[in-house]
């Protein structure tokens, strides 16, 4: 769905994309993670043909961008650095005429459109008030709903959870997993941990504008060599293990050992009763730390 090789980006001397190979696949949730100022927002322009590429090549649906962007645009769904609207217009006027202006647009069914698209993005009671009068959230509904209009196979969205409170982001997150069930592929770039590890099932991080990772996250998520386990006799499994348990919490133990299986089965043989036992997997927070330079915002003060 979405290819990139060596892709490039310099505004002068400042390289805000550094040769990136990205492999976007046909029904891939793909989360791309970095912090802000990591090239995402660059990346994610260059994949519309809103910015050209200094260096590399792309590719959207099997068409080279930006030579071709004009046969794929109708088949995609996009909002990029949040949603553009005419403030002084309602937000159903807007789509109205995002929905004219697009390529192979017409009158037929276009109120149904709209209104089915604002309905799936929690906006169908939405009166006529201006955009201008909206709050972040709901310009953030609206902008998703434009993205929706056309029925697209791939959608390509900048933090669309961005101004919405935890509900928002929840019900969001469901309709794009909705959508990517009934064949949508779904690209988002987040600077949020969170909601990329609880919606994507393939990951990027963007670090000083580079790929510094990319894999499915089942892959990254890899056991680390321990079991977490819950016992009301925590001192005894202490003493059975023999200096295999690497940290207690109460009566929770951090157990060197890959088989959560053969422990439980050694233990209970052992007399041991044991309330909780799982496999202990990195975390997505982990991987990202681990694949970074700890490049942030932070500014420290003189020494």
């Amino acid at each position: 769905m979405i290819v990139t090789r060596d892709l490039t980006k310099r505004f002068g001397r400042t390289v805000a994309v550094d040769g990136v190979d990205l492999d976007v696949r046909e029904g891939d949730r793909y989360g791309l993670l970095g912090p802000n100022g990591s090239g995402k927002t660059t990346l994610v322009r260059m994949l519309l043909g809103l910015v050209f590429a200094t260096r590399g090549e792309i590719e959207v649906l099997g068409e080279p961008v930006p030579k071709r962007v004009h046969e794929v645009l109708p088949s995609i769904g996009a909002m990029v650095e949040g949603p553009g609207a005419y403030p002084n217009l309602s937000g159903r006027t807007n789509l109205a005429l995002f929905d004219a202006a697009g390529p192979g647009s017409s009158r037929r069914g276009r109120r149904a459109r709209v209104g089915e698209a604002l309905e799936r993005v929690g906006l169908a009671g939405i009166d006529r008030r201006p955009v201008r009068a909206y709050s972040l959230g709901m310009r953030q509904r609206l902008g998703l709903a434009g993205a929706l209009l056309r029925k697209p196979r791939l959608l390509i969205l900048d933090e669309p959870t961005n101004g919405l409170d935890p509900r928002g982001i929840r019900e969001i997150r469901d309709l794009l997993a909705e959508l990517n069930g009934a064949g949508t592929t779904v690209f988002l770039s987040s600077h949020l941990l969170a909601e990329i590890d609880a919606l994507c099932t393939r990951v990027g991080v963007m670090d000083r504008g580079r790929l510094v990772l990319q894999d499915d996250l089942d892959d990254l998520r890899a056991p680390t060599g321990r079991v977490t386990l819950g016992t009301p006799t925590p001192a005894e499994v202490v003493a059975l293990l023999d200096g295999r348990v690497e940290h207690r919490d109460g009566e929770i133990l951090t157990v060197r050992h890959d088989d959560p299986g053969a422990l439980n089965a050694s233990l209970n043989a052992a007399g041991v009763t044991i309330t909780s036992i799982a496999a202990e997997r990195r975390t997505l927070e982990q991987v990202v730390l681990e694949a970074t330079t700890g490049s942030s915002d932070r500014i420290e003060a003189a020494g």
